[in-house]
């Protein structure tokens, strides 16, 4: 609606005037809301090209524009030059009903146009238990995820890990010695560089019950078997645990199919080919210096092992080769060294890194009472984050884990997130939806139903105009959460919308104040209840009707 009503005046404007500069006519809302509803900078955008003071081309811009006074009050010059914008309560009123008609898909669109994505997020080796930091490299992808679907882009969801090496050869070791421990011998010595979480205990126990033929000698063929079997398990665990806070992957991509199907030979090649891998000290290298890189770097080992950077360079390709137009990658804060030379090699390979999104996030740290915690009280044990989803169930875990920007350090108060009251920030959006709800119900026992016969502008008292102010803006938050990678923005965007619709809710009575204004509140509460509904859906969180 802001095109129609605001961007097409403003082009008309500039074409009358013979300004023919590309320029994009750029809206934002002012800090302060005395100053007007919308704001552009565009005199100030076109100052340099016309040779011109902003205030100038600004008047010039006024003196010609045509708009419909009906809807727009006043336009306005302020300080340098910003053109503000003030709109009419039959604006919001239009505007209203404009979304109202959308309905259920209120904040979709089709910007995306299809295009394919590809999301890899968590993709954790199967050695172990989630963690915390896991848990918000999990939370952050899937929601990122979420925001591209809504954007109209047709993404998969993909988890990447690797079966294979050292550290799946530890995790048998491990669970091969508390095997041993368990069933004959307590005093067989442990691995040096092993994994000595108590679920190692967990699987020798499992595998203790489950297998009839005991795997005594330290031999290969029994060391693959268990090796097998703690992958299964943690494998079970790791989805499991996605799966209690509604995280499903479409891929699994296992790192030691680019050996076997010869995908990692096929970038060496390639690199030797172009000249910019070369052999010294009985090591391959990469040339990153004639990619504008300060440092070359070993991509395999003297003893033949290939550094992470080449298994992770070969599976962007394939990423591409597989037919996906964007790639986007969810990293903790440990892999931000990497990652130049990551897309310096997938460039180098003829692929776009511009179309490889990465988002770094900052590590978790779990406090209560202002003091930072490691261990469970109720396990005395490290927390994992199943231990964190018992405690204070998946919509908590999953809100605190997204309500701090990703390059932030999150501290996670478990004090806060036990609270179950509007100190919650959980539980303020939740309660806010199930009191949009229980405002149907009531409408429901005394026979008012919605329909089609709704008169919008009988919406005039300034709380009804400032929910509706902020309604407007839900697509314009989802976009900006999409393109920025942070579902933080969404967060921040929803609890502005419950404190709107709170003071709504207080100030304008909804039932038994005529059956038009009824109906007509009740249509601003049903599209307030949407967006609610909707963001929640996007975050991942469930969005209950009773509280």
């Amino acid at each position: 609606m802001y095109n129609e009503i605001i961007k097409l005046p403003f082009q008309k404007a500039l074409s009358k005037l013979n300004i023919n500069e590309e320029v994009d006519i750029i809206l934002e809302f002012p800090k302060n809301p005395e100053h007007g509803d919308l704001s552009t900078n565009i005199a100030m955008q076109l100052a340099g090209k016309l040779k011109k003071q902003p205030r100038q081309i600004a008047q010039e811009i006024l003196d010609t524009i045509e708009y419909d006074k009906e809807l727009i009050n006043k336009l306005d010059i302020a300080g340098a030059g910003f053109i503000n914008i003030k709109f009419s309560n039959k604006f919001y009123s239009q505007a209203l009903k404009n979304i109202y008609e959308i309905g259920n898909n209120f904040g979709k669109s089709d910007k995306g146009n299809g295009i394919k994505v590809n999301v890899e997020y968590v993709s954790v080796n199967p050695t172990g238990l989630l963690h915390l930091g896991h848990g918000r490299n999990a939370c952050i992808g899937d929601t990122i995820a979420n925001l591209y679907v809504w954007m109209g882009y047709v993404v998969t969801r993909e988890y990447y890990f690797n079966n294979a090496g050292n550290q799946m050869n530890n995790l048998a070791k491990s669970i091969y010695a508390r095997y041993r421990q368990q069933l004959d011998n307590p005093d067989f010595p442990f691995p040096e560089n092993g994994y000595h979480g108590d679920y190692i205990k967990e699987i020798a126990n499992d595998l203790i019950n489950g297998n009839s033929d005991k795997l005594i000698e330290e031999n290969e063929e029994n060391l693959t078997i268990i090796r097998k079997f703690g992958e299964k398990w943690c494998f079970g665990k790791i989805k499991k645990t996605l799966e209690r806070m509604s995280i499903h992957q479409d891929v699994y991509y296992n790192e030691d199919s680019l050996y076997s199907d010869g995908k990692i030979k096929d970038v060496i090649d390639e690199f030797k080919k172009k000249q910019i891998a070369y052999e010294k000290d009985g090591a391959l290298w990469l040339a990153l210096s004639k990619m504008g890189l300060e440092d070359d770097r070993v991509i395999v080992k003297s003893t033949g092992e290939p550094t992470y950077r080449l298994p992770d360079i070969a599976y962007h390709r394939e990423k591409f080769l597989r037919g996906f137009d964007l790639l986007i990658d969810i990293f903790g804060s440990d892999h931000i060294a990497t990652v130049p030379d990551v897309l310096a090699g997938v460039k180098a390979l003829g692929f776009g890194p511009d179309k490889v999104k990465v988002y770094i996030h900052q590590f978790v740290t779990l406090t209560e009472n202002g003091e930072q915690i490691k261990m469970s009280k109720r396990t005395g044990k490290s927390y994992t984050l199943d231990d964190l989803l018992d405690e204070v169930g998946p919509d908590v875990v999953r809100f605190f884990l997204l309500m701090r920007g990703i390059s932030t350090h999150l501290e996670f108060d478990l004090g806060l997130a036990r609270e179950q009251s509007d100190k919650n920030p959980v539980f303020y959006l939740q309660y806010a939806h199930a009191r949009l709800c229980s405002v149907f119900d009531n409408a429901e026992s005394k026979g008012l139903k919605l329909n089609d016969d709704v008169d919008f502008q009988l919406l005039q008292h300034e709380t009804e105009i400032n929910l509706i102010k902020q309604l407007l803006t839900f697509p314009d938050f989802i976009e900006l959460a999409c393109n920025k990678g942070e579902p933080q923005v969404l967060a921040d965007y929803l609890r502005e919308l419950a404190a709107a619709f709170h003071v709504f809710y207080h100030d304008c009575r909804i039932l038994g104040v005529g059956d038009k204004l009824s109906i007509a509140r009740l249509a601003l509460a049903k599209v307030t209840l949407i967006a609610m509904k909707n963001g929640l859906t996007i975050l991942g969180i469930s969005a209950p009707t009773r509280m």
